[in-house]
């Protein structure tokens, strides 16, 4: 198969082990930075160029999205699918991950356990409604971020008002989530490819820090979840329309309630810590649902 992985750049390791693990399958792999997409329509017909050069005899794409450029990376993802180029992700199940409040509300909508969380862009009732919980500490967010940047711990409600009227003034959208204490500083990510759990980790934050990010210092080790946590996991990804997913997923008093989903979630954390080779996985899914396509499925 032709197969090409859009990124921003090959130094990336998530870029690397979805690259090595299709030439080990013996595929051509082409990575594309998808900001230097040219899309046209013309006469009704779609076509791409990158860097000038159209792209033609593409088999599957599996796009790397940045949250900084959604936007475009989804319009890329669409042009390629009004070609019939099979995506791994579809342009609507992207921009439907990526407003953490949304997310929340489709997930909550199908039975899928989450954190109370609330939104607001009303000045007027801040004082009031940060105190929607009833107690604090609470969990201020902005509705596009990742690594854990615009995650800010609160510890009483003045803080909060502060808070949430600040990035308000900036124009940024912002929830506000009841702090589930008895999971201070661990969470966990499962890992979905094709309906299937493949690989499960448990992160550790550091000391005095509640952000469980890999990328803030994070431990991570391989952990087993229950058949609960397996179905909750499986469905999330499902809601959300996603064949590969990453689901954060805290352990509370009331029992496993989904974070957050990821549509283009990091490989090093997850491979590194379970030695499963994700990457393969992902690209026996697209070798799978390639040859259910070419028999008529």
């Amino acid at each position: 198969m032709n197969i090409v992985i859009l990124s921003r750049s090959f130094a990336l390791y998530s870029t690397q082990s979805l690259y090595k693990a299709a030439v080990n399958r013996g595929h051509h792999v082409r990575i594309i930075d998808y900001m230097m997409c040219d899309l046209y329509i013309k006469n009704g017909i779609f076509t791409i160029y990158h860097l000038g050069e159209e792209l033609d005899s593409v088999d599957a794409i599996i796009p790397r999205i940045g949250v900084n450029v959604t936007d475009y990376g989804s319009l890329v993802i669409r042009h390629f699918e009004q070609m019939n180029i099979f995506t791994t992700m579809s342009s609507e199940s992207l921009i439907r991950t990526r407003n953490k409040f949304g997310s929340l509300q489709l997930l909550a909508n199908n039975g899928i356990p989450v954190p109370d969380t609330a939104i607001s862009w009303n000045y007027e009732n801040l004082d009031q409604f940060v105190n929607i919980f009833g107690t604090h500490p609470a969990v201020i967010k902005l509705l596009s971020s990742t690594h854990g940047d615009g995650v800010i711990r609160s510890d009483n409600p003045k803080m909060s008002t502060a808070l949430m009227e600040a990035f308000l003034k900036l124009n940024h959208d912002v929830l506000i989530q009841r702090f589930i204490t008895e999971s201070t500083g661990s969470d966990i990510r499962a890992f979905v490819v094709g309906n299937k759990l493949v690989a499960a980790m448990e992160r550790i934050a550091q000391t005095g820090e509640f952000r469980s990010n890999i990328h803030r210092g994070a431990l991570s080790k391989p952990v087993r979840l229950t058949k609960e946590e397996i179905h909750i996991a499986r469905e999330s990804a499902k809601i959300m329309g996603l064949k590969i997913a990453g689901v954060d997923i805290m352990r509370s008093n009331k029992g496993p309630a989904v974070i957050e989903v990821n549509a283009s979630p990091g490989l090093e954390g997850i491979e590194t810590t379970t030695r499963v080779n994700v990457a393969k996985s992902i690209i026996n899914y697209i070798e799978q649902k390639k040859k259910g396509s070419d028999d008529g499925d």
